[in-house]
């Protein structure tokens, strides 16, 4: 818990564009760091996190693509030294290397038909759960997978905030 209040203390005080900063690394549109950012300050995480998730699920679709874009492909190894890589390893440490193949194969397929990268919650699944709902959701239609794409972005969304206010390793 004190981490978590000093977490908090830290993101209140900030700066307003490293606020946004620190947002971005936990969903990667710039409307939500605006939205998140701009309530400050916070009196406790539950209400940051809520914030969040009313601003992951009140952005036009060009903002969650732009969310979107910043996200690795599920069973791809995240580039980078930043944090948002970082946390993006930890949440796919589920995927098994035999699985790889099967999903970039299913990556590809779910791009060709969405336009977009497939987005799905990796913490806690193994790699054959996330190739399962990727091979589910290739027979949503478009309305139904964007409120989908929604709820795991929210979900991964509230992960990250935690994890920036030192909640979760």
């Amino acid at each position: 818990m004190p981490d978590t209040l000093a977490g908090l203390d830290r993101f209140n005080a900030a700066a307003e564009a490293d606020a946004e900063e620190e947002l971005l690394a936990c969903c990667a549109s710039r409307a939500f760091a605006r939205a998140v950012a701009s309530g400050r300050p916070y009196q406790d995480g539950d209400r940051l996190a809520g914030a969040a998730a009313a601003a992951v699920r009140g952005l036009a679709w060009p903002d969650v693509l732009e969310a979107l874009a910043a996200h690795p492909r599920i069973g791809a190894r995240p580039d980078g030294g930043g944090r948002e890589a970082a946390w993006s390893r930890q949440e796919q440490s589920g995927v098994e290397d035999g699985l790889r193949k099967a999903l970039a194969d299913g990556n590809r397929a779910y791009e060709d038909r969405f336009g977009h990268v497939y987005l799905i919650c990796a913490t806690g699944l193994t790699g054959t759960q996330m190739l399962t709902r990727l091979r589910e959701r290739l027979d949503h239609d478009d309305e139904a997978e964007r409120g989908v794409v929604r709820d795991e972005l929210a979900e991964i969304t509230r992960l990250r905030i935690a994890k920036l206010l030192g909640e979760a390793p």
